[in-house]
């Protein structure tokens, strides 16, 4: 790939960051483009270009020159008006594939996420012929599967070449999103449900590499992963709240003992949404939501044996080694 120039959007982001790093150490030439200025990047001899997703002139100088894009820019969360997530979730998106099309930009990798499949219940193993969610409680699953759609029908082997990848709770160290938030609010949480729920983690390295992957698979007219979806993850699902008071041991935190039904939670979710609605006062997000809840009380783990055959992905785990620079650098 090393005679192309690479498009990530969102490369100052911790997976954009690590997408760059690995694509550096192979000798490729790359481009970020972001909200901000990003002097680290540059640092690495990155092409930075300043913009908003949203702005489709600024999307257009972003893409313009490059051989293919790597596109993982999105907002992420579980609260916020529809028109925050609408706008760089799929607009931003629509914007990346017309640019593309202008400048005949012929490779696409899109960051997804397992979330397009939400339906309330528990997910165990299940593969890609999961349909998409038709009721999606809050606006990022929904922006992000409108999103994928998009990707995906953009599907052209002439012409245009994509896949999307989903993986699911990006972590390692450095992480800005998953731990932090499991630390700022440890000392409130509650065990929701039975607390025997299994979920996939995806470490920031093995999820950086699986997007290379599918950029090298897309380098071939007709590969059988072309135009497909993919779930991504460590292969290897963890009991989440084990794993949450494992960290927290670690990080010599108090356990999480304090426990919650999840009809209660769900509950507790719904009057916090309707206050976080109805008193605009309330600062941040609802500690609670039902999306949340679900998520915290139901398994979520996912097949990944078509991207194991079709993309060469092959997550070479070793949990206890990543959770010790997971310790280290939360502890700096």
């Amino acid at each position: 790939m090393n005679s192309s120039r690479i498009l990530v959007t969102g490369g100052g982001g911790f997976l954009g960051r690590e997408i760059v790093h690995q694509l550096r150490a192979r000798g490729e030439r790359v481009r970020s483009f972001g909200r901000t200025p990003q002097p680290a990047l540059t640092a690495l001899g990155v092409e930075v270009v300043a913009g908003d997703l949203a702005d489709a002139a600024a999307v257009e100088r972003a893409v313009a020159g490059c051989d293919a894009v790597i596109h993982t820019a999105a907002k992420a969360g579980i609260w916020g008006p529809r028109d925050s997530y609408y706008r760089p979730n799929v607009l931003g998106t629509q914007n990346v594939l017309a640019a593309m099309r202008r400048h005949g930009v012929a490779r696409l990798v899109y960051t997804s996420t397992p979330s397009v499949v939400y339906n309330g219940a528990s997910h165990a193993g299940l593969d890609e012929s999961q349909p998409y969610g038709s009721d999606f409680p809050c606006y990022y699953p929904e922006t992000k599967a409108l999103a994928e759609q998009a990707v995906l029908a953009a599907q052209d082997d002439g012409k245009l070449r994509v896949i999307a990848l989903r993986p699911h709770l990006i972590w390692g160290a450095g992480d800005p999103h998953l731990v932090p938030r499991i630390l700022a609010r440890a000392h409130k949480l509650r065990i929701v449900g039975e607390g025997k729920n299994r979920v996939d983690l995806t470490h920031v390295r093995h999820a950086a590499q699986a997007h290379l992957q599918a950029l090298e698979a897309l380098a071939t007219s007709r590969h059988p992963a072309a135009g497909r979806a993919f779930f991504i993850s460590d292969g290897n699902p963890v009991l989440l709240w084990d794993w949450i008071n494992t960290l927290l041991h670690r990080l010599k935190r108090p356990a999480i003992t304090r426990r919650i039904s999840l009809p209660a939670a769900r509950t507790a979710g719904l009057v916090m949404e309707l206050l976080w609605r109805t008193l605009p006062f309330l600062p941040g997000e609802p500690p609670m939501t039902r999306f949340l809840a679900t998520e915290l009380a139901k398994d979520h783990w996912y097949a990944i044996a078509a991207a194991r055959r079709d993309l060469g992905y092959g997550p070479k785990a070793n949990l206890e080694a990543e959770m010790d620079e997971l310790v280290t650098s939360s502890r700096g």
